[in-house]
């Protein structure tokens, strides 16, 4: 089952609501909100009223009964908060730039596409690390997701010294790119 359809029967269960479905929008998407709020000047506080303010509008489309869903759910609820969360701070000032004029400037539907885009590049980015396999695959992570040196990634992967270590880790990237790029070349 595709993202989209999940995303969809993830609304279905909303407007139903569902308590477990709640409970998976708020899993699957309130750390994305966190980070986006804790990022732009705020605390993790606002970041909860912000994801309930967001929910409560997601809720309030899907239960209208004439949303239809045409993007992925986070790119949806990212594209919500980030507009809240802008509206927010100006009001408070900490942000200079008048979001009312945010719409003529970035228009909601190229800001989407956008998310939209990156989304499928993430998509085809997680099929080709599953692809590139092992020890490849916790190499990649070990260096570029959870920021390990290269001295402990010998140590952990049993290389020799950390040059060992990085000349892998360059053929890994190598194959890694190979197969996103035909992948991306195949699905655009």
């Amino acid at each position: 089952m595709s993202t989209l359809e999940q995303d969809k029967l993830l609304l279905e269960g909303i407007a139903a609501e569902d308590r477990n479905s709640i409970e998976l929008l708020y899993k699957q998407h309130y750390n994305m909100v966190q980070s986006m709020v804790v990022a732009n000047a705020g605390s993790k506080d606002d970041a909860a009223d912000l994801f309930q303010e967001t929910v409560i509008i997601l809720y309030e489309k899907v239960k209208a009964g004439d949303f239809e869903l045409t993007c992925l759910l986070k790119t949806f609820i990212y594209s919500i908060a980030n507009r809240l969360w802008l509206k927010k701070l100006q009001k408070q000032q900490r942000f200079t730039t008048q979001t009312d004029y945010l719409e003529d400037i970035v228009p909601v539907e190229d800001e989407i596409e956008q998310h939209v885009k990156l989304n499928h590049d993430f998509e085809i980015m997680e099929t080709a690390m599953a692809k590139v396999g092992e020890p490849c695959k916790s190499l990649l992570q070990a260096y570029y997701l959870q920021k390990k040196h290269m001295t402990t990634i010998a140590e952990e992967f049993g290389y020799t010294n950390a040059d060992n270590a990085k000349t892998q880790k360059y053929k890994c990237l190598v194959r890694l790119k190979k197969l996103f790029f035909a992948q991306y070349k195949n699905t655009n």
